[in-house]
């Protein structure tokens, strides 16, 4: 009896002098820019629709709280992303950087192979935000604006080739430069029959639109960060 209260003293005095273990959850900081029109300002909806916002609530969700800065404004073309990107106050490197430009482009009948220059300057830029990595950088197809109710009588099917055209530049110079590419525009589409899926303004997404691009985009931001699913 003696003996085994010598062995309880000496192992109570053995597990004090132990070392405490503390494990620390560490959260991962991400800096998110996000660049183009009304598309990533998100026109007619809440902020919190936003995509690059609940792009931002799905990687917190994932432990990544993400600081989004977004230079967007309705209506912008691809010059004049870049005059608001001057007039802007930005901080690069970012760990992420999402570009969608070019509706305008198309809307106002611009000249392709203008917006072909002028997208791979705002891309390679774009890059160059995000430490030059192309990697984290991820390009929004443009969406196709002739199936929603603002478009009605204006011509549907030539507006869908037009988007089509500018669409097939993007994406090869965003494929050329080794840049993420994103494809809403079907998604967008589907909008010619869920009304749900337009803002009240009959021409922006709604919230509910936002939401699916946030879940293509936040697969590609995952890969962009090289952070496991």
């Amino acid at each position: 009896m003696r003996k085994l209260s010598l062995f309880l003293i000496l192992l109570l005095c053995a597990c004090s002098n132990s070392p405490t273990l503390e494990v620390e959850e560490k959260l991962v900081n991400i800096r998110y820019l996000a660049l183009g029109d009304s598309y990533t300002i998100g026109e007619s909806v809440e902020a919190t629709e936003r995509f690059p916002n609940q792009l931002a609530d799905f990687l917190k969700a994932g432990g990544m709280q993400t600081e989004v800065t977004i230079i967007a404004k309705t209506g912008w073309t691809t010059n004049e992303l870049w005059d608001g990107i001057q007039a802007s106050e930005i901080n690069p490197p970012y760990d992420l950087v999402s570009l969608l430009i070019g509706v305008n482009n198309q809307y106002r009948g611009y000249d392709i192979n203008e917006y072909r220059e002028q997208f791979v300057f705002l891309l390679n830029k774009s890059i160059e935000y995000a430490g030059g990595n192309p990697q984290r950088v991820i390009v929004l197809s443009i969406p196709d604006w002739g199936v929603t109710p603002f478009a009605h009588g204006q011509g549907g099917e030539r507006i869908a080739r037009d988007i089509d055209a500018f669409n097939a530049v993007n994406r090869a110079e965003t494929e050329k430069a080794g840049a993420q590419y994103i494809n809403i525009t079907p998604i967008s589409r589907e909008a010619a029959h869920d009304v749900t899926l337009i803002a009240g303004d009959g021409l922006h997404p709604s919230g509910k639109m936002y939401l699916e691009w946030a879940k293509l985009v936040y697969t590609a931001a995952l890969e962009a960060l090289d952070i496991s699913k």
